[in-house]
């Protein structure tokens, strides 16, 4: 029993270590404003979420616009240059990408994108899962 335990616990060290996904992954960048009208909500100004952590998403995620507010946690997993911080962000759907062919999964409103990466102008790659 006791060789389970550290055997249990030598596995979650090591995954955390390896940086095991556990959601979606997908590309992302920066979009910049205006942000209004969104297809969400239009001009509705109370559709941001507190921080302006909100997102643009491509064709996959929008779902014929059942995607407006659903909520994503999301982190930095890599790109040129070492652009990621540490940590993970929770964002709002507001709008479906503008631009046709859409540059990545997910763009990310100028404050959100700033959370999780240093550099302003990069393509990253993403994890998140609908929470």
């Amino acid at each position: 029993m006791a060789l389970m335990a550290i055997a249990i616990v030598a596995i979650s060290f090591l995954s955390y270590e390896a940086g095991i996904v556990l959601g979606d992954i997908g590309t992302a960048t920066s979009y910049n404003p205006p942000y209004l009208p969104t297809k969400c909500h239009g001009n509705r100004q109370d559709q941001f979420p507190p921080g302006n952590l909100f997102v643009s998403v491509s064709e996959g995620l929008w779902d014929n616009g059942a995607a407006c507010g659903r909520r994503y946690r999301l982190r930095c997993l890599s790109g040129n240059n070492r652009p990621c911080k540490d940590g993970t962000i929770d964002v709002r759907v507001v709008d479906f990408c503008r631009k046709s062919p859409c540059p990545s999964t997910i763009l990310l409103s100028g404050d959100a994108f700033s959370a999780v990466s240093h550099s302003p102008s990069a393509k990253i790659n993403v994890e998140y899962i609908q929470i």
